[in-house]
């Protein structure tokens, strides 16, 4: 489900928005019992995928990222370049991808089914947890000097993380089927 924008001046603004949503999605935290917090900043990220597309999705990704870096505290933890060394900037580099693949997986479904739009999901949730854990996984063990097993930084996401991201596949995938019906044709893909 991939929303046409013609000119350059509607791309430019969408991007910032969403952007913006994966912003505000990292501050909103939900408070678990025993646990820590869980964010919407992964349901924005798929969002973006699904209702901009792969590369205008990827590109409001890296904005976000990008402002970020550059030192506004957009991230759940701050901003400014030595983000990069915290073990968990990896899922902001897999939230590129995941809106890249997300867009790119709703594109050649040419989706408009609750299933084609978790099927593209959960392609990008498989991309985000890859990405971020891989880099995790370089950052604890080979830049803080922390031993840690791969296997333990997997089972380490599962009380939280997973169960949580896999919600939000199935939210966004439900949202998605009503933003395509209630588009009447709207949306070059419904």
């Amino acid at each position: 489900m991939i929303t046409t924008f013609k000119t350059k001046t509607s791309k430019i603004v969408v991007c910032g928005l969403f952007a913006a949503l994966i912003s505000i999605g990292a501050f909103i935290q939900i408070p678990l019992p025993n646990t820590d917090y869980f964010t919407l900043q992964f349901l924005f990220v798929l969002f973006a995928g699904l209702l901009l597309g792969s590369k205008l999705g990827a590109t409001a990704a890296a904005v976000y990222v990008i402002t970020g870096l550059m030192g506004f505290p957009v991230f759940a933890a701050g901003g400014g370049i030595t983000y990069v060394l915290r073990p968990t900037f990896g899922y902001l580099i897999g939230f590129i991808a995941t809106a890249f693949i997300t867009g790119f997986v709703c594109e050649k479904l040419k989706a408009k089914k609750f299933n084609h739009f978790l099927i593209a999901c959960l392609c990008g949730f498989i991309a985000t947890y890859t990405i971020g854990l891989t880099y995790k996984y370089f950052i604890m063990n080979f830049y803080m000097g922390t031993k840690m097993p791969f296997i333990a930084l997997l089972l380490a996401c599962f009380p939280l993380d997973i169960p949580g991201d896999l919600v939000s596949c199935a939210l966004a995938s439900v949202i998605a089927v009503r933003i395509c019906k209630f588009s009447k044709g709207k949306v070059s893909t419904c």
